[in-house]
């Protein structure tokens, strides 16, 4: 029986072409994240004859399709995205924590508010910032937090008072023990006492403050600018502003008729308000509501709602238009390591052909091993040099040029003046 050995073809059913055609990209990327772009299809185009030459198509049947290579192109650019927006968040974090971050849709392109990561931020320190309010909160010497006063009579022969109890009752009732209307509610949360103080209404006391009052602000403050031994002295400006807070700490304390403990916010006094008729003077304190640490301010926004990660940062896609040169040659580097990888596992499949008389052994494993070195390297060496130009680096660089250019005018012969 006679048997045909013509082969149907002499050729493989699906090998690279070498060249491509941008008509055809959109249909063939995964995401379409590009596809938008004319200089993204004309560039995927080309790495179909890149890829063709450097993969010896002239020589050997390259088994990929463009559509595989139109592929590997939209992931190089997508990569070569993701590690350049993860160098920018390290560099621009610090300052944009609180800012108004974003909502994102599946591809990562930015659905609301505006990308940030083409932008060169302002130095904010924002999370000393944050740090700074809190500690100054704390401290009673500035911050954001709200501070709220209250004041009760002291009851003679009563030296305890429950401070804790007075506001919540106040702010139970919208009312205080005079009458006046109390508009916040601290629902029952713990209250934190910063200042207690009384306001006499007897003048004299501040008069025989500090010093026994004349001159109790210092030199050069009373006597029409003279000193007080009557001579002229010069004396520093924080010399008066030291006398100055010594002067208001001795109100509080020498010239003061109370002093007092307090201790979960019961606060005692001393004396017990029965001497001298003291009793009659109402005790103020200050205070602040402890809230939690992701409450929302309703007067305005203070960043609760905003950037608190790398996740929440405003970073969308890098646009293909922005991408330099340096850039797209790392794209076209990536993408050709990618169809390595994909062309030896497709001749993974197949680690031996059968020919009459002998096989051919395929080069699968020595592409795979390629492919991922080189990938590595790509992705090693662009962090690297990435991680040389961050934003902290850039300033120690530019604090040892200005030191060198220093040394080097120190040894240069200065001009004679010639009058």
């Amino acid at each position: 029986m006679p048997t045909n050995l013509a082969p149907k073809s002499t050729t493989s059913a699906i090998i690279l072409t070498s060249t491509g055609s941008a008509d055809n990209v959109s249909s063939a990327v995964p995401f379409g994240i590009y596809t938008g772009s004319v200089d993204f299809l004309s560039g995927a185009s080309l790495q179909v004859n890149y890829v063709y030459k450097k993969l010896g198509g002239d020589v050997v049947d390259i088994e990929l399709t463009p559509a595989n290579v139109y592929a590997a192109y939209e992931e190089a650019v997508l990569e070569y995205s993701y590690i350049i927006n993860l160098h920018q968040s390290k560099n621009s974090l610090g300052d944009s924590l609180g800012d108004v971050t974003g909502t994102f849709d599946h591809k990562g392109e930015i659905k609301s508010g505006s990308a940030t990561n083409l932008k060169f931020p302002r130095f904010q320190v924002a999370y000393s910032q944050k740090i700074g309010d809190g500690l100054a909160s704390m401290g009673n010497f500035g911050g954001t937090r709200t501070i709220y006063s209250a004041s009760f009579n002291p009851v003679k022969n009563i030296q305890d008072y429950d401070l804790q109890n007075i506001v919540q009752s106040a702010s139970a009732a919208g009312v205080d023990h005079a009458g006046r209307s109390v508009d916040f509610d601290i629902n029952g949360k713990r209250i934190f006492v910063t200042k207690v103080f009384y306001k006499s209404p007897r003048a004299m006391w501040r008069f025989y403050g500090y010093y026994g009052g004349i001159g109790v602000v210092g030199n050069m403050s009373t006597y029409g600018q003279f000193a007080d031994d009557s001579t002229f002295e010069l004396i520093p400006t924080w010399q008066n502003k030291m006398q100055a807070v010594m002067y208001e700490d001795s109100i509080f304390t020498r010239t003061s008729h109370y002093s007092y403990e307090i201790k979960n916010n019961k606060l005692r006094l001393f004396p017990t308000p029965s001497f001298f008729g003291f009793q009659d003077d109402t005790i103020w304190f200050q205070f602040y509501v402890k809230e939690d640490a992701t409450a929302t301010n309703s007067a305005y926004e203070d960043g609760v709602n905003g950037v608190n990660n790398l996740n929440t940062l405003p970073f969308s896609n890098i646009p293909y238009e922005n991408i330099n040169s340096m850039g797209k040659q790392w794209i076209r580097k990536y993408s050709l390591a990618l169809c390595k990888e994909m062309l030896g596992q497709i001749r993974g499949k197949f680690t031996q052909i059968p020919i009459p008389g002998e096989s051919v052994t395929l080069n699968h494993s020595e592409l795979l091993s390629q492919a991922k070195d080189e990938q590595q390297q790509l992705k090693d060496k662009l962090m690297e040099m990435l991680k040389e130009t961050e934003y902290q680096e850039l300033a120690r660089m530019s604090s040892e040029k200005a030191e060198s250019a220093a040394k080097t005018f120190a040894f240069s012969p200065l001009p004679i003046f010639v009058g």
